[in-house]
């Protein structure tokens, strides 16, 4: 397969055409933390960015985004619904190709991992 013809597969793949820059990646995870502030818990007036859910996001030069985050507990409601959420808005993110959520209950979260508002917000200061 020629030069050509592998740019003209990767683009019907879906596969970015060039690396992003760093700059470009720097942007597109601060798109992803914004998008994750608009995503709550059904249950808690908080964002799940605010309530500490959210462990860590890497974005790669292929534009492929990794959300590393937890529940309040194995048991939440929102279980299905959350993740899905989280993958579908960071995946709507411009230059994002795709989009992973991976669920971790390590370490287990707890309320110490709120942000100083959002404890306030719910009446916990």
């Amino acid at each position: 397969m020629n030069q050509e013809e592998q740019r003209q597969d990767a683009e019907q793949s879906g596969a970015p055409s060039r690396q992003l820059s760093t700059i470009e990646q720097s942007i597109i995870h601060n798109n992803a933390i914004e998008a994750l502030k608009s995503c709550y818990d059904p249950e808690i007036p908080v964002n799940i960015y605010e309530m500490g859910l959210i462990y860590d996001v890497k974005v790669a030069a292929d534009g492929g985004v990794l959300v590393v985050m937890t529940l309040t507990s194995p048991h939440c409601p929102a279980a299905q619904s959350l993740p899905r959420e989280v993958e579908a808005k960071v995946k709507n993110i411009p230059n994002v190709t795709q989009a992973v959520v991976k669920i971790v209950w390590d370490p287990q979260w707890t309320p110490n991992m709120m942000t100083e508002a959002a404890r306030l917000e719910l009446g916990m200061l």
